[in-house]
């Protein structure tokens, strides 16, 4: 696994790292060994498991944490990079989470657009004077511009697997400075430009990658490297997003918020950028935090009579492969108001077209105030009527009670964590 890892930066030598240091050890993927296996690893996406269904796996804090303790120096943990005593170095790893099929569709190759939390967190050490070595995870080259300027070093980690002592082998110098063990890996696929620079390799016509088939620095080389462009430049027309329908406080591509009074969702009216009362004030919805500052949406219903509210768009999707390669819907929630009346969840697809599924016992179930996480398997849509072929409100909420409830990340996933038993 060592040999794999490709050194895309060494800004002034700063790799490799003393073991006799201070090291701070951050990112969603320090210490997450799913995270480092990826997707047909246990389970199909790669989702729903823990570090502890890798009995014999190593996570990438473990390995440098054993590293440093066998030198003298010190492993401090904090994902959200956080430290009780300013760190000599920060090891920041983060990337994409497990996919496999569907999940792992993009749409550009830019990592994570509309979620910039990792880009914040290296940003945020860089700032308190902290030196950052980024350890990228991911399946495939992404345009990672503006974290490669945030870090002082940017290791390629692809996928590592359950040995996270390979990257610390590599990472770290001796106990008496010499190189324990030189960068080898060298990119097998170009490494993009730009965003939307999504087929180049060698022998492409026209191609200009940023780092070329066969790039990879080993400690000898002159790591410097000169500010990247950030700009991602103008996105080429983007398709209605078929997997993620509100994210990090916006409606995913082509999706917006509406709201209509009774059952009939084609007198739906759009609700500008999902703030505002609603269906002659029966609903109002409202921005709130979950993750991050409003980046979820708190719905009120003040009962009186059914009110729907939820996500739209004018072009329908097609969810059939998904629904029957048993992906799921999925959101977090948070009960404010336990509810009055039953409340369902809707796939819809047109007049008259509907898949409903209550979820009036998760919510009753649920402690006031406490963000929880729900999954709706599709096929339980199909089942209840909805024609999966065409749909063109993904998640709909219904109700003619009272009730406060808040909703963050929407999208389509797999696992079975929160996954609702529909009756058949």
């Amino acid at each position: 696994m060592r040999e794999s890892l490709v050194l895309l930066k060494n800004q002034n030598h700063l790799l490799p790292l003393s073991p006799h240091a201070h090291v701070l050890v951050a990112g969603d993927g320090a210490d997450n060994i799913p995270k480092q296996c990826g997707g047909w690893t246990i389970s199909w996406q790669g989702t729903g498991t823990s570090n502890k269904d890798f009995p014999h796996g190593e996570s990438i804090f473990s390995a440098v944490q054993a590293v440093v303790r066998a030198a003298g120096g010190t492993a401090e943990l904090s994902p959200t990079g956080e430290f009780k005593s300013k760190p000599d170095v920060a090891i920041v790893v983060f990337g994409e989470n497990p996919y496999a099929e569907f999940q792992g569709d993009i749409g550009t190759v830019e990592y994570s657009p509309g979620d910039k939390r990792d880009l914040r967190l290296l940003r945020s050490l860089r700032a308190r004077g902290v030196p950052v070595v980024a350890v990228f995870i991911s399946g495939r080259p992404l345009w990672v511009n503006p974290e490669i300027n945030a870090a002082d070093a940017f290791v390629a980690a692809w996928l590592p697997g359950s040995e996270g002592g390979g990257i610390a082998d590599v990472l770290f110098a001796t106990s008496d400075g010499r190189v324990a063990h030189d960068f080898q890996g060298k990119l097998s696929f170009s490494w993009p430009r730009t965003p939307q620079q999504t087929a180049l390799n060698r022998g492409q016509a026209g191609a200009n990658p940023l780092f070329p088939y066969g790039y990879g620095l080993t400690y000898a080389s002159d790591g410097n490297l000169a500010a990247l462009p950030e700009d991602p430049g103008t996105p080429p027309v983007r398709q209605v997003d078929a997997r993620t329908f509100f994210i990090a406080g916006r409606p995913g591509s082509g999706w917006h918020w509406s709201a209509a009074t009774g059952p009939d969702s084609s007198a739906a009216r759009e609700v500008p950028g999902g703030v505002g009362m609603a269906n002659d004030g029966r609903v109002r919805l409202a921005a709130t935090d979950h993750a991050a500052q409003e980046d979820a949406r708190r719905l009120s219903w003040s009962g009186g009579g059914l009110s729907i509210v939820g996500l739209a768009g004018a072009s329908p999707i097609d969810l059939r492969r998904e629904s029957n390669g048993q992906l799921s819907l999925g959101f977090d929630y948070r009960v404010d108001q336990a509810p009055s009346a039953d409340v369902s969840v809707l796939m819809e697809c047109g007049a008259r077209c509907r898949g409903a599924v209550s979820i009036t016992g998760p919510l009753g179930s649920s402690p006031t105030g406490q963000w929880r996480h729900l999954k709706i398997p599709l096929a339980c849509f199909a089942r209840n009527g909805a024609d999966m072929s065409r749909i063109s409100a993904p998640f709909t909420l219904a109700t003619a009670g009272q009730l406060q409830l808040s909703v963050a990340a929407i999208h389509l996933e797999s696992g079975t964590d929160g996954l609702l038993d529909c009756p058949h």
